[in-house]
C-alpha cells in the first residue's frame, strides 16, 4: 500500500484512513460483531500502514471503546497502528430517554457527552479519551469541532471569550506534545474557514477538513487555502468527501436529513442526478469519482472515510489506487457539475 509523508509529523500515512463513526453507532445501531469485523479487514487490508480517526463525540466515547477493545483482545502492538483523535468532547452519564449532545445522530449509545474546549477541559479530554481506549495513546490528537464551539456566542465579547478559551486548548495540546505524548496537534471542523482563522495565529502539523471539500463543494477560496498549507508542509486530510452519503445516494447532506419541498435541496438532488448520469455513461462508481476528486488536491496526504462494512474496506482502498479516464472529468466540467478545479 503507497504511504506519504504526513507533514512533519515523522509518520506516514496511506491514501485511506479509517474514520470510526460506524463503532460510534453513527444513524444505525450496529453490533460489537459487526464493528470488529470492519476493524479486522481494516488491519487486513492495510497492515502495517493501519491509521484511525476517531472522537470522543463519536457515540460519546463508544467509537474509542470499541476501538480500544479491539486492539486490546488482537494484541495489536502501540507502533502498529497510527490514532488521530480527536479532541474537546467527554462522556457524561445519560441522564435522559436519548443523548442531548446530537439529538437523532447517534443510536443506541448508552452515555451522553459534552464540549468542553478549555485548557482543562482538552487535559481531561486526552486522560478519559486514553482509558477508553485502554491505554493505546493517539499519535495525533486535534480540536474537534471549533466551529461549533465559537458559533455559540451572540456577542463579540461572548466570542472573544470563547476564542481565548480556545487557545488555551491549543496550548494544552502543545503542552502534551512538547511533552513527548504525541507526535502532533491539529484542528478538525466543518467550517474550512475557522480552520484558517485558527492557522493564522497558531502553528499547526495537520488539519482535517471536513463537510468542506467535495465535488459538490470546492469553493476557490478554499483551494487556496489548502495551498498554502501545501507550501507550509502542514499534514492534509479530507473527510466527508460523501456529504454523509448524499453523493453515493443516501437521504442526508452534512448530516441532515434532505427536505425534498427545500429549494435548496431539490437544486442539490438536481446536481447529483446528473452527475449520476454521467457516471453511469462513463461506467464509474460515484463513490470511486468522491474519492479520486479529493486526493487530486496537491497536498492532501489521506481521505478519512468511516465505512460500515468490512467489504467497504477493500473497495475504497482501490478506489484510491485506481485514476479514471479523463473523459469522464471532461464531461463533469462541461456540464458545469465540477467548476474552478485545475487539478483533473
Amino acid at each position: 500500500m503507497n504511504t506519504k509523508p504526513f507533514g512533519k509529523t515523522g509518520l506516514y500515512f496511506p491514501s485511506i484512513i479509517f474514520g470510526s463513526s460506524a463503532l460510534g453507532n453513527l444513524f444505525q445501531t450496529y453490533s460489537k460483531a459487526e464493528k470488529k469485523a470492519i476493524l479486522k479487514e481494516a488491519f487486513s487490508k492495510t497492515s502495517p500502514y493501519t491509521v484511525f480517526d476517531t472522537a470522543g463525540k463519536y457515540g460519546a466515547g463508544l467509537a474509542l471503546e470499541v476501538l480500544g477493545e479491539f486492539l486490546a483482545e488482537e494484541g495489536i502492538p502501540q507502533d502498529k497502528v497510527i490514532i488521530t483523535n480527536k479532541l474537546g468532547w467527554t462522556r457524561i452519564p445519560l441522564t435522559t430517554p436519548e443523548p442531548l449532545f446530537e439529538p437523532n445522530i447517534w443510536k443506541g449509545i448508552k452515555h451522553d457527552a459534552v464540549q468542553k474546549i478549555s485548557y482543562n477541559g482538552i487535559l481531561e479530554c486526552f486522560e478519559k479519551d486514553n482509558l477508553l481506549l485502554k491505554g493505546y495513546v493517539p499519535q495525533l490528537i486535534s480540536l474537534h469541532d471549533p466551529d461549533e464551539f465559537l458559533a455559540k456566542a451572540k456577542t463579540d465579547k461572548e466570542r472573544d471569550g470563547l476564542w481565548k478559551e480556545l487557545l488555551g486548548a491549543i496550548s494544552a495540546m502543545k503542552e502534551l506534545k512538547e511533552a513527548g505524548k504525541v507526535k502532533g496537534i491539529g484542528v478538525g471542523a466543518k467550517d474550512w474557514k475557522i480552520i484558517k482563522e485558527i492557522y493564522n495565529q497558531v502553528p499547526l502539523d495537520y488539519v482535517m477538513v471536513a463537510n468542506s471539500h467535495s465535488l459538490i463543494h470546492h469553493p476557490p477560496e478554499l483551494m487556496d487555502f489548502l495551498e498554502v498549507l501545501r507550501k507550509d508542509e502542514v499534514g492534509l486530510i479530507i473527510a466527508a468527501v460523501f456529504q454523509s452519503g448524499f453523493l453515493t445516494g443516501e437521504d442526508f447532506f452534512d448530516y441532515k436529513k434532505l427536505d425534498i419541498t427545500d429549494p435548496e435541496d431539490q437544486r442539490k438532488i438536481q446536481w447529483r442526478n446528473s452527475f449520476f448520469e454521467v457516471c453511469e455513461r462513463h461506467d464509474v462508481a460515484p463513490f470511486h469519482a468522491c474519492i479520486q476528486f479529493s486526493l487530486a488536491v496537491p497536498g492532501v496526504t489521506s481521505i478519512a472515510l468511516s465505512v460500515n462494512k468490512p467489504e467497504l474496506v477493500e473497495k475504497n482502498i482501490m478506489a484510491s489506487e485506481t485514476p479514471l479516464p479523463q473523459e469522464f472529468w471532461k464531461e463533469l466540467k462541461d456540464k458545469s457539475l465540477i467548476s474552478d478545479f485545475p487539478y483533473l
